[in-house]
């Protein structure tokens, strides 16, 4: 769910280090938004993360 429409911008993942240097599992998620977008005239539902929003490659319905 946590994938953009637009750019594909997904989750990534690596380490989360302690302070004693013990390593875990981490993930870090995209700040993904469910928002209406015009898509050829008809409004539509999708998930388009907040740097494509911002840049404005899509357009709110």
């Amino acid at each position: 769910m946590a994938k953009c429409a637009i750019c594909q911008k997904g989750a990534h993942f690596g380490n989360a280090v302690s302070h004693s240097h013990r390593r875990s599992n981490k993930i870090w998620k995209s700040n993904v938004k469910s928002v209406r977008v015009n898509v050829n005239g008809a409004a539509k539902r999708m998930y388009v993360c907040t740097s494509c929003l911002r840049s404005g490659f899509v357009e709110r319905a």
